[in-house]
């Protein structure tokens, strides 16, 4: 059986090797022995702010950009590096030229990364995706309850970054000599109590570690790769013996009942910490997932895709709750549309948790009332709300767009 060389070259260098810049030596190699791939759609990112943008021109600009700075004529595998949620997927992906990339042979394959199961479902529907990056290790095991199965049902491939855990499960002078100056900490998981939390469960690990004859990474590694032949963990290193000693994980075998035991060594709800800076934590998957349920402020909270909000939408429907707000559902399909009051919002462009951005002006109201349409597949909304008030206008620019609309409009203070 041939292996490939598996190279990934980021547009947006995070702690990566930064290919791009001697993309010379992909010249060395020869090129159909070699699967390259690449993302595109952080736009910039710092320290308190990272934007997102998969706009059709933005996604061809980034591909011609890539082949350029890396002298080749395709990319095997193209991902979103993160999913531009005020764009509908369908236009990332039909519209926005990645499947006439494919057509064009610029491209041979299409990869979403940090996607929620609907869109991965929705994107998939315009073209087959290959690969779904997603943050999967002994601690962060999330996507084990919806995005692997979706996954698995459509036949694609599961590609788990941070499999070592941000690096936690690398070593134990990972552990205990974190650098100051090191991004790590600032990482929920790497700071204070959660550390000292979190070094109880290394210390665990490592035992185990040793009663396999292996070193904690490469028990990490073997764990994920136990996972599924569709499991591909891609760890970051740079330096070449550690590259030589996660290659190593491969050799390790391990039976049910030892993926059990790791598995319950490392419990997920004794993590200490969430899953990432508060920077990205806003552009995982789950973020924007939770939605409420009726004006009664019920309790009952879901995904915004999925077999558990349509069942929300359906139990409160035989409830005679009559109005449903939220991002996104197919469930509304389900139901008679007379029936159903739907609400949603528009006025925020982007948010962490430092700044929000508001904006107000008509051409956006109309842009952002047009897009809900469409990701909701209907004809019109009930009730359209500004999410916040733009004091950059005067109210009556915005509202005057409603009436245009023929929307009615609640300000929220």
């Amino acid at each position: 059986m041939e292996h490939k060389s598996q190279i990934q070259v980021p547009r947006v260098k995070l702690g990566t090797q930064g290919l791009e810049k001697r993309h010379k030596a992909l010249k060395q190699l020869p090129r159909e022995q070699v699967q390259l791939a690449t993302k595109f759609g952080v736009v910039s990112i710092d320290w308190s702010r990272m934007e997102v943008k998969g706009t059709p021109d933005y996604v061809r600009q980034c591909c011609e950009a890539s082949l350029k700075r890396l002298d080749v004529d395709y990319i095997d595998l193209f991902y979103t590096h993160r999913v531009d949620i005020s764009v509908p997927i369908e236009d990332t992906m039909k519209m926005g030229e990645l499947k006439k990339l494919v057509e064009e042979g610029k491209i041979k394959y299409i990869g979403l990364s940090e996607a929620s199961v609907d869109t991965i479902r929705r994107a998939h529907a315009v073209h087959p995706i290959t690969a779904v990056e997603m943050e999967y290790s002994l601690w962060t095991r999330d996507i084990e309850e919806d995005v692997i199965p979706l996954c698995r049902e459509l036949g694609i491939g599961i590609v788990a970054y941070s499999p070592l855990g941000q690096g936690f499960f690398g070593g134990k002078a990972v552990v205990e000599n974190l650098p100051a100056e090191s991004v790590l900490a600032m990482h929920p998981k790497f700071t204070g109590e959660n550390l000292e939390k979190n070094k109880i469960l290394y210390a665990r690990f490592a035992e185990l570690a040793a009663k396999h004859g292996c070193s904690p990474p490469q028990l990490a590694l073997a764990w994920l790769l136990h996972q599924g032949n569709d499991v591909v963990p891609i760890p970051g290193t740079t330096k070449i013996k550690n590259l030589d000693a996660n290659i190593g994980s491969v050799v390790v075998k391990l039976t049910h009942n030892d993926l059990k035991e790791i598995s319950d060594a490392i419990p997920v709800n004794e993590v200490g910490g969430k899953k990432e800076l508060n920077l990205l934590f806003k552009f995982t998957y789950r973020v924007s997932k939770f939605i409420r349920l009726g004006e009664a402020h019920n309790k009952l909270e879901g995904r915004t895709e999925g077999a558990v909000l349509d069942k929300g939408i359906e139990q409160e429907a035989k409830n005679a709750l009559r109005t449903v707000k939220t991002g996104n559902t197919s469930a509304l399909k389900e139901l008679p549309r007379e029936q159903v009051q739907l609400a949603t919002k528009c006025g925020i462009i982007s948010v962490d948790w430092t700044h929000v951005e508001v904006k107000g002006t008509p051409d956006y109201v109309r842009q952002c009332c047009e897009a809900s349409l469409k990701r909701l597949d209907v004809d019109y909304i009930d009730l359209f709300y500004t999410h916040r008030v733009d004091l950059s206008l005067p109210i009556e620019d915005t509202v005057s767009m409603s009436e245009d609309l023929l929307l009615l409009f609640f300000i929220c203070n």
